[in-house]
């Protein structure tokens, strides 16, 4: 596998794993956050930590840019020290957090004119997946480009999904699976507040929906958690809210309306607004235990 110099921008939970992962593989990978001490920790691993965008993308083949949304984004890339500032032609940016597909084809439209190639590569699947090279990436972009990234997408993901060659694609199909994963975990959460209003043992409950018909993996995954009680954020409760909220507004641009996916929404904002905003989304079954 022929490796190259990569930067990863943003290395919070998704960010950290992907970069330990990465030099787990033997990359060499630069890192930088707005929190500093993130990028430092990685320093005994082997990562070059930078105190800025820039600094870590000058001499990079391929930026990683993996944080929460397009206000970020927009300073990650087009910002006073952003990368568009130092990159040239020829070098690559993934654009890897959820985003409305309209903004990540503005973002490589900008970008593209300055000859900077982009892959609008969401990811799926948490941080332990992440470190484990274990988890998906919908990537859409130009097959060349597609086909000269393919080591490092083959490093960080066992799962790569080539969606299309049109920049937009990728962020259009991670709105649809995580409308589908806020959905399935509202349900899980609501089945198993039910089975506790019921008094029913929730570990045992949890245990036959697994081998049944209400089985969902982010169902048991962040269900198990909230059993134990355990709500320190592998994914804050704002990231499905954002995400519903995104997926739910290009269906309306579309003129979709279906029965779940504006209800999910709804959900969690009011869990987000009602305090548990900076919990696990695993955090639903304690909100809903107390409604």
């Amino acid at each position: 596998m022929s490796k190259f110099p990569v930067a990863i921008v943003g290395v919070g939970n998704m960010g950290g794993a992907m970069a330990l992962n990465l030099l787990a593989c033997g990359w060499a990978v630069q890192v930088c956050d707005v929190v500093a001490c993130k990028a430092q920790n990685l320093v005994q691993f082997g990562a070059v930590a930078q105190q800025n965008v820039a600094q870590a993308a000058i001499e990079s083949v391929a930026t990683i840019v993996c944080v929460v949304d397009s206000a970020q984004c927009e300073t990650v890339l087009f910002g006073s020290q952003g990368l568009a500032s130092v990159m040239q032609p020829g070098q690559v940016v993934l654009l890897c957090p959820t985003l409305a597909p309209q903004d990540v084809e503005s973002f490589a439209q900008r970008l593209a004119e300055r000859g900077i190639a982009v892959l609008d590569a969401p990811m799926s699947g948490g941080p332990v997946r992440a470190r484990e090279g274990a988890m998906s990436l919908m990537v859409a972009g130009e097959d060349i480009v597609f086909e000269r990234m393919k080591p490092l997408l083959s490093a960080l993901s066992n799962q790569v999904f080539h969606i299309s060659a049109r920049v937009g694609d990728g962020a259009r199909t991670k709105l649809v699976n995580n409308l589908a994963a806020g959905i399935n975990l509202v349900g899980a959460a609501e089945v198993l507040a039910l089975a506790r209003a019921m008094g029913l043992d929730l570990a045992a409950t949890l245990d036959v929906i697994e081998q049944s018909s209400g089985q969902s993996w982010i169902g048991s995954e962040r269900m198990r958690r909230a059993i134990a009680g355990d709500l320190a954020p592998r994914a804050h409760m704002t990231l499905l809210e954002k995400d519903t909220r995104l997926a739910v507004q290009a269906a309306q641009a579309l003129g979709f309306e279906g029965p779940l996916g504006a209800a999910a929404r709804d959900v969690f904002a009011q869990a987000s607004a009602g305090g548990m905003a900076e919990l696990d989304d695993a955090a639903l079954l304690q909100w809903l235990s107390l409604k």
